[in-house]
């Protein structure tokens, strides 16, 4: 659970496999996303919960001579952005170590950002509306504040693999049990409003596949391997054995090899302008 302080708890940890996973992620759904946000050359770009920078380092591309600060609570996480970076021989991204709802800035830094960015960051944080409030006061005014984040309810596979759906709201309680929320998605556009920034827009960036297209494969791995990753949290909650968590995988990485499967999920998006 979120400590005694309300400090936020990211339930998949920081191992090698994590990364792994959050890397071939990444190449799966950063395109879109870079995309959707619509950056302008010049600009200067907060990305909150940088974790291994590859999208982060995507945005520096993009503002080309603008700054991108990125805050990574996660020493692991900023190290392999850093040694990433440095295998790329990319230095336009100033990584710093910082919690999402204080981000490190110094003084004269605030109220100067043109964009304020986060991604699956403020599901896992206890007081979502405390990292909205920060990013809106690093923006200057007019500034936009972007966030993407996952409403965890609307997962779809079809046909289902047999016992998905019971594993799958197993997974989401995991969320509860630490504080946080599996459908913080659906409430974005609220937090933009609680922090005091005009909502401009909201609208879906579909993740998914079907039988045919290559990505499947890697998309259903991405979901065995997250279930994988919080297995005695889920155990825990003693909805079902190790026996039937290890069968519920076998069938869901069956299911990827199915001539009709189809995985529908989308990441909720909102965009607000500070005034």
């Amino acid at each position: 659970m979120a400590n005694a302080a309300g400090e936020s708890l990211y339930l998949h940890g920081t191992d090698r496999d994590e990364q792994a996973r959050l890397s071939r992620l990444n190449e799966l759904i950063n395109e879109r996303s870079l995309r959707e946000m619509g950056l302008r050359s010049g600009e200067r770009v907060l990305d909150v919960g940088s974790g291994l920078g590859q999208l982060t380092r995507a945005i520096a591309r993009v503002v080309g001579a603008g700054l991108v600060v990125g805050v990574e609570r996660s020493a692991e996480q900023l190290a392999e952005a850093r040694r990433l970076a440095a295998a790329a021989g990319e230095a336009a991204v100033d990584f710093r170590q910082g919690d999402a709802a204080r981000p490190p800035l110094g003084e004269k830094e605030w109220g100067t950002f043109d964009v304020a960015h986060a991604r699956f960051v403020i599901e896992h944080v206890p007081d979502p509306l405390a990292v909205v409030r920060g990013m809106a006061r690093a923006l200057r005014p007019g500034g936009r504040l972007i966030l993407e984040d996952d409403g965890h309810d609307i997962m779809r596979l079809w046909p289902e693999p047999a016992g998905f759906d019971r594993i799958w709201r197993a997974y989401m309680r995991t969320y509860d049990r630490a504080g946080n929320d599996p459908l913080v998605g659906h409430r974005l556009v609220a937090l933009l409003h609680e922090a005091g920034v005009a909502p401009l827009r909201n609208t879906w960036l579909f993740f998914g596949a079907c039988a045919g297209q290559a990505d499947l494969r890697a998309y259903t791995e991405n979901l065995a391997r997250i279930l994988e990753g919080v297995r005695e949290r889920i155990l825990e909650l003693g909805d079902m054995d190790a026996a039937g968590f290890e069968a519920i995988l076998k069938s869901l990485r069956e299911w990827a090899s199915r001539p009709d499967a189809a995985l529908w999920y989308a990441t909720s998006w909102a965009e607000g302008r500070r005034q």
